[in-house]
């Protein structure tokens, strides 16, 4: 049984960090492109960060740009997302998702909350 926790969210102040894990089981973790997205109250859910599976390449959203830096440990089976200089705009729930073309499986975590208030 496939299975991606994200864990890490909480609440944080404007200007404040805070680091995103999503734990992988079940799956060929280092065949998997992992991306993070985020959906915000009454939005729709955006893309945040990606990072292919040997982890050589990452893309961001421009909002995030220059903030956030994805990363992943193949031999942990772990992607992470480090968020510095979080902005109240960057609240919402973040899910981890793997992606496969390999084995054309499309996998999603449950999220965690992020928010970033004073």
């Amino acid at each position: 049984q496939v299975q991606l926790v994200e864990s890490g969210g909480g609440l944080v102040q404007p200007g404040g960090s805070l680091r995103l894990s999503c734990a992988a089981s079940g799956l060929t973790f280092s065949w998997s492109a992992m991306t993070w997205y985020r959906q915000a109250p009454g939005k729709e859910r955006e893309l945040v960060a990606a990072i292919t599976k040997a982890g050589s390449s990452t893309n961001y959203a421009d909002s995030v740009k220059g903030r956030f830096t994805i990363s992943r440990d193949n031999a942990k089976n772990t992607v992470y997302l480090q968020m510095n200089s979080l902005k109240p705009e960057d609240t919402g729930v973040y899910y981890c998702n793997a992606f496969s073309s390999t084995y054309g499986s499309n996998y999603w975590g449950q999220g965690t909350q992020v928010t970033v208030s004073s």
